[in-house]
């Protein structure tokens, strides 16, 4: 048992230090007519040697790291609220500039949540 176990271990350290790619493909045909192709692509290996042959999706993906969401294309709603204060300051300070240069804003911007 324990030189089973050894060399299980070894070989899904193996595995996992070179990888392994595994290719299939299942069609359903009926009378000659293709109804479905499921192409499977499987890969199997570290993270470690993943991101050393250029495959590191999982870092971008909001779904796996909630750090890489951008907050720049998120929504206003879904801003942090010191991003939203951050903003409405630079907004106010640029009106400021524009007023002090003899020039009228367009307009009061409407806000959420405020007034009608």
């Amino acid at each position: 048992m324990d030189s089973q176990s050894s060399s299980l271990a070894d070989v899904l350290e193996r595995v996992l230090d070179k990888g392994v790619v595994i290719v299939g493909d299942i069609a359903v045909n009926v009378v000659d007519i293709e109804l479905l192709t499921l192409r499977l692509r499987l890969f199997i290996a570290s993270a470690q040697t993943a991101r050393e042959m250029g495959m590191d999706w999982w870092t971008n993906d909001p779904f796996f790291s909630p750090g890489a969401r951008r907050a720049d294309v998120l929504p206003a709603e879904a801003r942090p609220v010191s991003e939203l204060e951050e903003l409405r300051a630079r907004v106010l300070q640029l009106e400021t500039a524009l007023t002090a240069a003899g020039s009228e804003p367009a307009a009061e911007p409407v806000r959420r949540g405020e007034g009608s």
